[in-house]
């Protein structure tokens, strides 16, 4: 009897130990999320790319005269009108786009002022085709360049940015290439900074349309240059070759293109209340169809779709509970904005769904992402946006109510037995 009274008080005793030693695994609990709708699992398993197609309304009836065509809701991505998008063609001036995206994203390293003043080679002084009409030895700055670039179409800009930021054009253009791979650019590949022909440089409009996006949400103040409609230099003023600046349509942007081995292009943009689409038009045999065709597509896109804005950037939700946390709740942001095309008449068919789990286990830190907001169209799951934790919460140094109900159990047991030994009646020897 003796014996089975030890052995029984060393079993709760080794119960009280491993409750104390394992905590977490006996109390904590598996967080929950709300249930995910039939539609967005279902999506969950469909790649999503940024260039996501939209159907269009009525392009039944729309016919682009050109090689290549696509218009892009320039917001999300979407791609409302495409014709021969992956048709890969010499992309003459559109190579500049890439070539002020690079320098660019030199300016916001620190890698390039711009007010440094730039030497001109001999190189960029001899190039041919369109020019700013720099000067072999002259010192140009780096801000009078781009906007030759971007404005006059400066062939001899290109080189002498080129050759300034990098050493040569040749390493110049494999940044070009670089940025290309990093923007996803699958069928486009540069030789040179300016776009004068060469062997095996193409792009597509597909390509373009995503280049153009990527460039104006990562420089929006490249608009700046691209709407400008003349500059003058050395005393020579040349217009700007987009005529679609000049129409008052809400075009800022962006590029145009022509060689004799491609024919004409135009890669555009505008922005009307709150949307912003852009066109790529590649490949027309005459100079006088290019604006009217990007002019067709972009009036078709305002005319027929909307941009709708499910979610806004830094949008609140919750609270969501904190367990174990110095805090008992945390607000959460949304990381980015949440946007999708639909065809007009058909905004109040976008909802938002916040999945928001019960409760977050501290320590938390801002900007963590513990939970999503599912943006769906006519119940389609068609955006995931992240959310975020507001601010760090820190791990209280008091542990959870069933963690201390088991610590004062388990030392009210250990009281009581230990008690009860020293209460025992003493053993009779025999």
């Amino acid at each position: 009897m003796i014996r089975f009274r030890k052995n029984g008080w060393m079993v709760i005793l080794f119960l009280i130990l491993f409750l104390a030693a394992f905590p977490n695994q006996i109390f904590s609990k598996t967080i929950k999320t709300s249930k995910t709708p039939k539609a967005s699992q279902k999506a969950k398993t469909t790649q999503k790319t940024e260039t996501s197609q939209a159907t269009p309304t009525t392009s039944g009836s729309l016919q682009c005269d050109a090689q290549s065509a696509v218009l892009m809701d320039g917001l999300t991505g979407q791609v409302l009108y495409e014709q021969n998008p992956g048709l890969r063609i010499s992309p003459a001036s559109f190579v500049k786009v890439m070539t002020l995206y690079v320098v660019y994203d030199a300016i916001r390293a620190g890698q390039l002022k711009t007010d440094d003043m730039v030497t001109v080679s001999e190189k960029a002084w001899r190039m041919q085709g369109s020019k700013m009409f720099i000067k072999v030895g002259e010192r140009v700055k780096v801000e009078d360049l781009m906007k030759g670039v971007a404005i006059a179409s400066g062939n001899d800009a290109c080189i002498a940015l080129a050759e300034h930021l990098s050493g040569s054009e040749e390493t110049f253009v494999s940044k070009m290439n670089e940025k290309a791979k990093l923007l996803g650019l699958k069928d486009s590949q540069f030789k040179n900074s300016h776009g004068m022909p060469a062997e095996d440089q193409y792009t597509t409009a597909m390509d373009m349309a995503v280049l153009s996006k990527r460039y104006i949400e990562d420089h929006p103040e490249a608009l700046v240059l691209h709407s400008t409609v003349e500059f003058e230099y050395n005393g020579i003023r040349q217009g700007n070759r987009n005529t679609l600046l000049q129409k008052n349509i809400g075009v800022d942007g962006l590029k145009t293109g022509h060689v004799e081995e491609s024919g004409y292009h135009l890669a555009t943009t505008a922005k009307r209340d709150g949307q912003r689409m852009i066109a790529v038009v590649m490949g027309c045999d005459k100079v006088r169809k290019r604006a009217p065709e990007a002019q067709k597509l972009l009036e078709y896109g305002f005319k027929n779709f909307s941009t709708v804005e499910a979610v806004k950037k830094g949008a609140t939700f919750g609270p969501v509970k904190v367990k174990r946390g110095k805090l008992k709740e945390v607000i959460l942001t949304a990381a980015e904005d949440g946007r999708v095309t639909v065809a007009k008449g058909k905004e109040n068919l976008v909802s938002t769904v916040p999945q928001l789990p019960q409760f977050i286990v501290a320590p938390i830190q801002k900007g963590q992402v513990v939970a999503k907001a599912l943006i769906q169209n006519e119940g389609k799951l068609t955006k995931e946006v992240n959310l975020l934790a507001s601010l760090n919460v820190e791990k209280s140094l008091i542990p959870p109510w069933p963690i201390l109900v088991g610590i004062g159990c388990g030392l009210a047991i250990i009281i009581v037995l230990g008690f009860w030994w020293f209460r025992r009646p003493p053993t009779k020897r025999l």
